[in-house]
């Protein structure tokens, strides 16, 4: 078994006792790519939402599909290392695949949240999670932070 699948039982497992102790479980996802404030104050909103924070983590094959072969900039055990070190940030878990639809279903969190620039029906797991008695929040997006602007902006002579 290779860690980042010892690592997703770990997490899942852990989770699950979470769960069990009534703890409210919130999950989010993204590539969190290059790590700047707007990601801060939404993980922050996050997890205020509940009591254990999640990240799905796209991989570096997924970033790479989805942003272009330039990206990700910073590979996924240096993301999610950024990551896990945040307060806000319980439990940080990557998927491969192109969506964590796969993930959302083996957490199946009491709340699913995305950013402001999603609806409910953009959002990849929202009919699972509502049909299990879930939320989905979508939470203000904050223009003009993302990590293509700051990209693009590097790249600025």
């Amino acid at each position: 078994m290779d860690n980042n699948q010892y690592q997703l039982e770990y997490s899942i497992d852990a989770i699950q006792a979470h769960k069990h102790n009534s703890k409210k479980i919130v999950f989010t996802n993204g590539c969190f790519d290059i790590l700047h404030v707007g990601h801060i104050r939404y993980l922050a909103e996050a997890k205020s939402l509940g009591d254990i924070l999640i990240i799905g983590i796209n991989s570096d094959k997924s970033v790479k599909k989805l942003k272009g072969p330039s990206r990700p900039i910073n590979s996924l055990s240096d993301r999610a290392l950024i990551l896990s070190e945040l307060k806000s940030v319980d439990y940080v878990v990557s998927f491969e695949e192109q969506t964590p639809l796969e993930l959302i279903k083996m957490i199946m969190p009491d709340v699913l949240v995305k950013g402001g620039d999603y609806t409910i029906d953009t959002v990849v797991g929202s009919n699972q999670v509502i049909d299990a008695g879930g939320e989905v929040t979508l939470l203000k997006f904050h223009d003009g932070y993302s990590s293509t602007n700051y990209i693009d902006k590097i790249k600025k002579p």
